[in-house]
């Protein structure tokens, strides 16, 4: 595989049941048996309760949830460029640009957090404004920063301690420092011992000595007596007083974290692009997910993506689907739905079978491959078969899938008939939930042309729990169709022992519908489907060919 691909999301649909959870599961765990390439599963909504007790169990956690495929930052180039210390000098910063061909760098602390930012501009702007006098001061410039700025030696003095008082004067002659120097202020003098000695005696805090020119014994002391620190350089006293101001701290120019942007790993590059577009810096800083400083981008970056990659598993209709898949690779499909609306942009390997349940192809995909089902796996796989089937009473059901289930109960130790009663009792409890929460527990959207609606459907053991879902749902029907924008919207109240479905339903001409769609009349909007169990099989093809036949009639 190409070194483009970091990860692979197998990811199944949205208002994801338990086939789609536990297909992502066990595709995942059988492409890991080989391979350099990682397969993570991932849920692309709220699982459901029935989803939650299989999960828990058989010892599953819940797949990380997923919303989006866009690519984000961190499928970008993320420059590198490390975080510089807020005692950093401007003169070292600028040096680091230079070699970096940077014009911005991020400082952070000693645990990786970003403090703030510095940009060429910003050290430019201080190298010109040469009558402020009082910059090694006011930013505190340790005695350091000015020693290796000005490529000299500390002689004398503390190189951890700061400037915090004074000025910035060039020493001349003591006749004309005289009323010149005050107490604290950085001197630049050359190798006249009267001017050493007078601007230490006036209380200089600190005395640069230009020429690398000598500096008697005498002059130490007294600047020692003094508390005057005293640096020896090479240069001239026009370099030194040029240059003198870039040993200030980056931490006294530069723009503070609370006002730098700045991205996350997880910020979609379209949502960078727009924010880069509106901004006037070129270089943005990436902070990890505990908000740790990573990087940089820039707008080249973002340029060059690598799109994530995807296995989709039960599910190929386009509005199904995560947001920004037209943007990812999709490499697979496993589905035993109708093949619908997502198209891809290269060959894709498009596993597509007429059985009940994912897992089933999923269970011959293993035998295909000699791989070993563990336990655990195997409860997952069979707990979906036995979902998507209603227990083998669903048309949808084939000898294969039956087959598969009670070859997957064989490997987990699971007694078919008392698992499925208890897996579907716990999908049914409504204690504690919402009628939304209940509504959207398998509930999917389909499309075909200008024809768009939704089906959700509940499966029960019991007519009490069945007749409460309904009480609980069918009100809220109406703002169900709103939230997802569909013209109309449909949902089956599956008796799973009996084998019938009362459908309740909402939208314009929906009663009419159903009508010519089942041959029922129904009863203050219920119709009763006896037989009817299976939403891919018996609900959505009829449903499909009456919609369409009312466009063309319209």
């Amino acid at each position: 595989m190409p070194e483009t691909i970091r990860k692979v999301n197998v990811i199944g649909h949205l208002h994801p049941d338990t086939d789609s959870i536990c297909s992502a599961i066990a595709l995942a765990y059988l492409k890991n048996q080989s391979g350099d390439v990682q397969y993570e599963a991932r849920r692309a909504g709220t699982i459901n309760r029935e989803t939650a007790f299989v999960l828990k169990h058989f010892g599953f956690d819940e797949p990380q949830l997923i919303t989006s495929v866009r690519p984000q930052i961190k499928d970008t180039h993320i420059q590198e460029t490390k975080g510089i210390d807020p005692e950093t000098s401007l003169l070292a910063a600028w040096n680091q640009m230079t070699e970096t061909k940077t014009d911005t760098l991020c400082i952070t602390d000693d645990k990786g957090d970003l403090e703030g930012l510095i940009a060429l501009k910003d050290i430019a702007s201080a190298n010109l404004n040469v009558f402020d006098t009082k910059v090694l001061a006011e930013s505190s410039t340790p005695y350091a920063n000015v020693a290796a700025t000005l490529k000299g030696e500390l002689l004398l003095g503390d190189p951890e301690a700061q400037i915090t008082t004074g000025k910035v004067v060039v020493g001349t002659t003591p006749e004309m420092m005289e009323g010149n120097i005050e107490a604290g202020d950085t001197v630049l003098v050359t190798n006249r011992y009267e001017t050493q000695r007078f601007a230490v005696e006036a209380g200089a805090s600190c005395l640069i000595v230009c020429n690398d020119a000598r500096i008697s014994n005498v002059v130490l002391d007294a600047a020692k007596e003094n508390d005057c620190a005293v640096i020896s350089t090479p240069y001239d006293t026009f370099s030194a007083a040029r240059l003198v101001s870039m040993s200030t701290p980056v931490a006294s120019k530069m723009l503070d974290q609370d006002k730098v942007l700045s991205f996350s790993v997880n910020t979609t590059v379209d949502e960078a692009r727009k924010t880069i577009t509106e901004s006037r810096h070129r270089f943005f800083p990436v902070l990890d997910e505990d908000g740790h400083y990573v990087g940089m981008v820039s707008t080249p970056n973002l340029l060059d993506v690598n799109p994530k990659h995807v296995i989709l598993v039960d599910h190929n209709e386009r509005s199904q689907a995560v947001d920004g898949l037209e943007q990812a690779v999709i490499m697979e499909i496993v589905d035993h739905h109708r093949i619908g609306t997502i198209e891809t942009d290269a060959p894709a390997l498009f596993r597509n079978e007429p059985v009940g349940c994912t897992n089933t192809i999923l269970y011959s995909m293993y035998q295909e491959q000699g791989v070993k089902i563990p336990a655990n796996v195997a409860g997952l796989m069979m707990s979906a078969i036995l979902s998507d089937t209603l227990a083998f009473r669903s048309p949808t059901c084939t000898p294969r899938d039956e087959y598969a289930a009670r070859e997957l109960a064989k490997i987990c130790g699971e007694d078919i008939d008392e698992y499925a009663d208890a897996m579907f009792d716990a999908g049914a409890a409504l204690d504690g939930r919402s009628a939304e929460d209940v509504f959207h527990q398998d509930f999917k959207i389909f499309s075909r042309g200008n024809v768009r609606f939704g089906v959700g459907q509940g499966s029960f053991m019991t007519k009490n729990s069945r007749k409460a879902a309904e009480a609980l749902v069918g009100p809220y029907l109406k703002e169900g169709a709103a939230a997802d924008e569909l013209p109309m919207v449909f949902y089956m109240f599956t008796d799973v022992k009996t084998s019938t479905t009362e459908l309740l339903y909402f939208g314009e001409n929906t009663d009419e519908i159903v009508k010519q769609t089942f041959g029922v009349d129904p009863v203050d909007g219920i119709a009763t489907l006896p037989g009817v169990v299976s939403r891919k099989k018996q609900v959505i093809p009829p449903l499909m060919s009456t919609l369409q036949n009312y466009q063309i009639e319209e």
